[in-house]
């Protein structure tokens, strides 16, 4: 069931299984006080590495797709989160306006909505679609591949409330990112539950901002486990004002990528480890695998190929890039069938309700495995991933692993709830 780590260095990742399993009763307490001082994200997604030598979080989405990825036994878990995350929000709601992306075009997006459609329905609410298109001017049905339909319907604004015809929610669940920007009709809806508000959409948010909190909220948890923080935290720097048509802003590039290579040999060096480090380069903002490359050597930036700068250039809706983030690259020794994999966990409230393994046979452990021709396991997550076993040998046990994922996952949603407090446009102030 658990994916084989093949490398030597399992010690470090073994070690921190253990500490975590031990630490159980104190981690566990820690996050229920800082829930208690901080509002999580209504839902999360987030992808995580496994080196062996370190476990850290490499992207945290706020609008995930891929619910349709999840077992049918996560099924229960994820509709009593959304029961939670809806009681406290809006305990009188019966009706949710699900408003999902765009491109109605994509099959696996599409049983992604069906997913969720169904995992709110069995909260008890009354679901509906309402899609942005604006080509879309009465209730269109699209076939899914398993013979059922979704049907999805043009959008009511009136001064204050979104609605469909005939129907008036009390939340609004976007699990659309907005990497196109804020359309008006999302805007100034003072009357109704936004969920995730606009300011966690792509407009606004940025990949750099969220890693600084999550690095904030990593010194806090391994001060609490007595541990270095960067065994799980991907160090990183950013630059703004680039261009890669233009090869606007290749010095800072070149800098950052040079500093944050040295700064992983020392690492490495402490720890001895035996590998090249490397980089990734992304867009500060945008998902889908899009706007990646991975950075070795900084004067590998000085002859990019027309097709690199093409692909750096325009991420997802076609957003031109013009500020990137530069990550410490953790390579994924876990494989599954010979292919590389990653492990990805979601949670909806404060819960983990499951997630999958990433997997693709034709990337390397060094590469971004988001991209066509990935799959997805499931296997691994059928059991719930909060029942730990202790005293079981670290490595073995499913359970542990998937703790231990469970753990620095809520980690990443916990910095995200940082982040969308501190980037709150309509946060109280007290001077």
């Amino acid at each position: 069931m658990v994916p084989h780590l093949i490398t030597a260095l399992t010690g470090p990742i073994n070690e921190l299984e253990q500490r975590m399993l031990e630490s159980m009763p104190a981690i566990e307490r820690w996050f229920r006080l800082e829930w208690m001082e901080h509002t999580p994200p209504f839902y999360t997604s987030v992808d995580l590495r496994n080196a062996g030598f370190k476990l850290a979080p490499v992207d945290t989405n706020l609008f995930p797709g891929g619910f349709n990825n999840l077992t049918n036994e996560m099924l229960p878990l994820a509709v009593q989160a959304s029961m939670a995350a809806i009681e406290k929000i809006c305990p009188e709601a019966k009706n949710l306006l699900l408003i999902p992306e765009k491109h109605t075009r994509n099959t696996f997006y599409l049983q992604n909505v069906a997913r969720l459609v169904q995992i709110f329905t069995l909260t008890g609410l009354n679901v509906r679609l309402g899609t942005l298109d604006e080509s879309i001017t009465e209730p269109t049905e699209i076939a899914l591949p398993d013979g059922s339909t979704l049907t999805l319907e043009p959008l009511e604004r009136s001064k204050r409330r979104l609605g469909l015809k005939h129907f008036d929610p009390c939340t609004i669940l976007l699990n659309n990112d907005l990497s196109a920007g804020i359309p008006d009709v999302l805007k100034d809806l003072h009357e109704q539950y936004l969920l995730p508000p606009l300011h966690a959409g792509w407009a606004v948010r940025r990949k750099s901002q969220h890693f600084k909190y999550y690095e904030e909220a990593a010194k806090k948890f391994s001060k609490l486990l007595g541990m270095d923080p960067w065994l799980i935290n991907p160090m990183h720097a950013e630059c703004d004002q680039v261009d890669f048509q233009e090869g606007v802003g290749q010095e800072c590039l070149q800098s950052q990528v040079d500093t944050l290579l040295g700064k992983i040999r020392r690492k490495y060096k402490e720890y001895g480890i035996n590998e090249k480090p490397f980089v990734v380069v992304k867009a500060d903002n945008g998902t889908y695998g899009m706007g990646i490359m991975t950075v070795r050597d900084a004067k590998e930036l000085e002859e990019l190929n027309r097709r690199t700068r093409n692909k750096m250039s325009t991420v997802k809706d076609g957003q031109v890039v013009s500020q990137v983030i530069i990550q410490e690259g953790v390579p994924t020794y876990e494989r599954m069938n010979d292919a590389v994999a990653e492990p990805v966990v979601y949670m909806i409230d404060r819960y983990v309700v499951g997630g999958f393994y990433r997997v693709h046979a034709e990337r390397g452990i060094d590469e971004n495995l988001n991209a066509p021709g990935s799959s997805f396991v499931p296997l691994a997550f059928a059991e719930p991933t909060q029942l730990p076993r202790p005293g079981v040998k670290p490595g073995v046990s499913a359970p542990n692993r998937f703790y231990m994922y469970g753990v620095i996952a809520r980690l990443a949603m916990l910095a995200a709830s940082y982040e969308l407090a501190a980037t709150d446009p309509d946060a109280e102030v007290y001077s």
